[in-house]
């Protein structure tokens, strides 16, 4: 398999938690979005949104959107599930994990942050102050989910889910940006109990061969 990535792409991080955890081989092809490359015709013929991840299977099959990839993955390997047995258990996780990708990230990715500070004439403080606070909004919520209901190590239960895959991503890109984590002391638990295993360490954004 080919993953098609960005070092510092959160949607292309949680693939490669994902890889790591199951064990996968996977040949990493960095494609550089401050550069433009996603918006060149190689990768649109991959993916016609221009995003990143997309990964490459030995089929010639091409799969994006970091949830789908992941799913894809859980189902075709599934040692090392990252999904529950039970259907509300897997409710939840994907509840969870779409606080981050459906709700925090759209709005604080690098093509939105872009875009309103070159058609609104946005500050960099203005620009820190909007992605601070739909961060904070979605931890917020993701911390009351997490106090609702206490089921383990992780965002659900004592091995790592679809949730902390997602998580780890959106912490480290709060971080980023000096988001005051402190309200949120489940979540940041859980986020350094992950920080501890070498499959989410490798993962970092500063270990991808295209780091710069």
């Amino acid at each position: 398999m080919q993953l098609f990535d960005y070092f510092r792409s959160s949607a292309s991080y949680r693939v490669r938690i994902a890889l790591r955890l199951k064990g996968l081989d996977c040949e990493q092809v960095g494609v550089n979005l401050l550069k433009s490359e996603h918006k060149a015709e190689p990768h649109l013929a991959r993916n016609p949104q221009g995003f990143v991840p997309a990964l490459a299977l030995d089929s010639g099959e091409i799969l994006t959107q970091s949830l789908a990839i992941i799913e894809y993955l859980d189902e075709v390997y599934p040692q090392t599930p990252l999904l529950p047995k039970d259907a509300v258990g897997r409710a939840r996780v994907r509840a969870l994990a779409q606080i981050i990708a459906c709700d925090i990230h759209p709005v604080d990715n690098l093509r939105v942050l872009k875009y309103i500070t070159s058609e609104f004439g946005v500050s960099e403080a203005q620009k820190t102050t909007w992605y601070q606070h739909w961060i904070e909004e979605g931890f917020a919520a993701f911390e009351t989910r997490l106090a609702e209901k206490s089921t383990g190590a992780f965002c659900h239960g004592d091995n790592p889910s679809l949730a902390d895959l997602c998580l780890v991503p959106q912490v480290f890109n709060a971080q980023r940006f000096n988001v005051d984590l402190s309200p949120f002391p489940r979540l940041m638990a859980i986020y350094q109990r992950c920080e501890m295993l070498d499959t989410f360490k490798l993962a970092r954004p500063e270990h991808q061969p295209d780091a710069i």
